[in-house]
């Protein structure tokens, strides 16, 4: 199985962040509107940031928040949003975006290639490529989906 796989829908919410250690780990809840995908790039790069991790490690966690932000806007059914990001015990960076779509609307979450001339469709295939692993779960938080990607520090 290649790193960048995809784990099964049946990820166990243990794997998740933690949700109270504000020295490791940041939430914010946003409107599931598209100028929230600008708050939770903003926020997320500003503790990334302040955690004084390697930029070119900060720009691309910024990327992957975008990413799964947009995903979880225009894919789902979701009013509302909840972004995380965290330091996880050896050495790696945590991103979460979790939805409160109970339906499991997101549909295929494969990196599938957009064409050429696709103007969009290329968010989970960056993901593929940026995230050390990457996958989706029920989120435990919210009883939607909960789209996760790691990244070695």
């Amino acid at each position: 199985m290649s790193p960048h796989a995809i784990t099964s829908p049946v990820t166990t919410s243990f794997e998740l962040l933690d949700v109270v250690n504000p020295d490791r780990t940041h939430w914010l809840e946003l409107p599931a509107y598209r100028s929230s995908v600008r708050v939770a790039r903003r926020t997320m790069g500003t503790r990334l940031a302040g955690w004084r991790l390697p930029e070119e490690l900060c720009d691309d966690a910024v990327l992957l928040v975008s990413e799964l932000a947009t995903n979880a806007v225009r894919h789902t059914l979701s009013a509302r949003i909840l972004c995380g990001v965290g330091l996880v015990g050896d050495g790696r960076v945590r991103l979460e975006v979790h939805d409160h779509d109970y339906g499991g609307g997101s549909g295929d979450m494969t990196g599938s290639r957009p064409g050429g001339d696709a103007e969009s469709g290329r968010g989970l295939f960056l993901v593929e490529q940026l995230a050390d692993t990457w996958g989706v779960c029920r989120s435990r938080l919210t009883g939607g989906n909960a789209v996760w990607a790691n990244l070695s520090v």
